[in-house]
């Protein structure tokens, strides 16, 4: 299987609540070839994302319901409940340096999404489910 066909192929749930956004993720990743879910509730995210048909989540860490940082502890314990989904978290919010080294450890990558373009979104997708 060659990694356009891996690409096409790849599964990815969305976390975000804002509306823009989220849409501007999802538009990205599906005219790239990814299929892709979204949720804007953190509770809602977190049922979907145990679910573990995920290849990829793009998590937001501010979430009505419950919190980007609490799904993430969740999902990755210490027996990991999604041991082959990768985990991108993407935030605006500000962290302290410990929580921010806690959320980084779960993580797959940790990015702030007003340093991140949609290219860019791609380009580390890509990485990240090399």
């Amino acid at each position: 299987m060659d990694k356009q066909t891996d690409k096409v192929a790849a599964s990815i749930l969305v976390i975000e609540d804002d509306r823009f956004i989220g849409e501007m993720y999802v538009r990205s990743l599906r005219a790239a070839g990814y299929k892709v879910d979204w949720l804007i509730d953190g509770g809602e995210g977190l049922g979907a994302a145990s679910s573990g048909k995920y290849d990829l989540i793009l998590l937001d860490i501010m979430l009505p319901e419950k919190m980007g940082d609490a799904i993430l502890r969740e999902l990755r314990t210490p027996d990991d409940r999604i041991p082959n989904t990768r985990i991108i978290v993407m935030t605006n919010f500000e962290q302290d340096d410990s929580s921010r080294a806690a959320t980084e450890a779960r993580a797959d990558a940790y990015l702030i999404k007003a340093d991140i373009t949609p290219r860019r979104m791609l380009e580390i997708v890509e990485q990240v489910l090399a």
